[in-house]
């Protein structure tokens, strides 16, 4: 007979999810707890866990003896990896990275026709009741077809992306680790969506290139995770590459961009503008210099968002829980050496 495995899903996923888990296997036994803190959840609870589910709740080494594997119910990890429990080698991580591409993707090129059309101005005018005398000229509009799109991190976000960028006539140019390689591999993909084969970008280049491609771009966009080679990747030489009239748009993490430097640029007007989805502090605190700035536009982190968030999220659950109780290797497994 197989052993029976204990999963603690610290998620308040619909009973319906939970239905959808507990159909994979008898061999899974489910507990779903929706708590604040690990102390909330009984000490022999975590001791029977084999493998848990979390939004970011993580126990204490010695607290889940039996632990094998942690879900992630996000894609950027970063602050899990600085947990005591992730330090022991023996215990996989995985995350939902894929399950955002369309969303963030989506609230990309909301961003690029933002800048392309003038929407901040053109409502700024509407809030003033005024019909500008000077529209064909003040308002006109740069068109995306024959744009350069540079993504920086061709991961899943990147390469739908990517695809919706063809479709609109851009030409895209990309950075990828292994440029050698351009098809996702062991990754979550929609189906329909992205770029598999990798056959949409034009060019890849290695992140030591960022600098080379970002020249050539009308629009920048910052997706690598954060990493230590990746912490203010996006600093003044590359600012001082880009075109006067390039939009940076960054839904990665707010360390990936030197911060200050960005917003030197953007008051020079050695850019043309920003879309802001993460900063290097959040809340953005009112004191910063960028909720002023006309040419920026700020969201609160929520470029992720999406209302089929949890059923994403337990699709890549599920087709991971199949593939562990088969020994076949997981989606989305992170490498603690690069840290995503």
């Amino acid at each position: 007979m197989q052993e029976t495995l204990n999963v603690l899903v610290l998620m308040d996923f619909s009973d319906a999810i939970m239905e959808r888990l507990q159909a994979v296997s008898p061999r899974l036994k489910f507990t779903r707890k929706i708590v604040k803190s690990i102390s909330e959840i009984p000490p022999e609870l975590l001791a029977s866990t084999d493998i848990l589910y979390t939004a970011g709740l993580v126990p204490e080494p010695d607290a889940v003896p039996r632990l094998r594997w942690i879900q992630a119910n996000f894609a950027g990890v970063d602050s899990l990896l600085a947990q005591p429990l992730l330090a022991a080698e023996d215990i996989i991580l995985t995350t939902t990275s894929g399950i955002h591409a369309t969303t963030m993707a989506e609230h990309v090129f909301a961003m690029m026709l933002a800048f392309a059309r003038k929407i901040p101005l053109l409502l700024r005018y509407q809030q003033k009741a005024e019909w500008s005398p000077d529209r064909g000229s003040l308002f006109l509009p740069r068109e995306l077809r024959g744009a350069t799109l540079g993504i920086v991190g061709y991961g899943s976000i990147g390469r739908e992306l990517a695809r919706l960028a063809k479709a609109f006539g851009m030409s895209v140019l990309a950075t990828k680790r292994d440029v050698m390689h351009p098809a996702a591999t062991n990754e979550y993909i929609e189906p329909g969506t992205g770029d598999p084969e990798g056959t949409c970008v034009e060019r890849l280049y290695p992140p030591e290139a960022t600098k080379s491609m970002a020249a050539l771009c009308d629009f920048l966009v910052v997706l690598v995770p954060l990493t230590p080679d990746t912490r203010a990747m996006i600093n003044q030489e590359v600012f001082d590459a880009m075109k006067e009239t390039a939009i940076l748009i960054n839904v990665a993490r707010g360390g990936v961009i030197d911060e200050e430097a960005l917003i030197r640029a953007l008051q020079s007007g050695q850019i043309a503008g920003a879309a802001l989805d993460v900063f290097s502090q959040e809340p953005l605190p009112p004191s910063s210099p960028l909720w002023k700035l006309d040419n920026v536009i700020i969201s609160p982190h929520i470029a992720g968002n999406t209302s089929r968030y949890h059923e994403l999220a337990a699709t890549v659950f599920i087709e991971n829980l199949e593939r562990y109780l088969n020994n076949k290797d997981l989606l989305n497994r992170v490498d603690r050496k690069r840290g995503y």
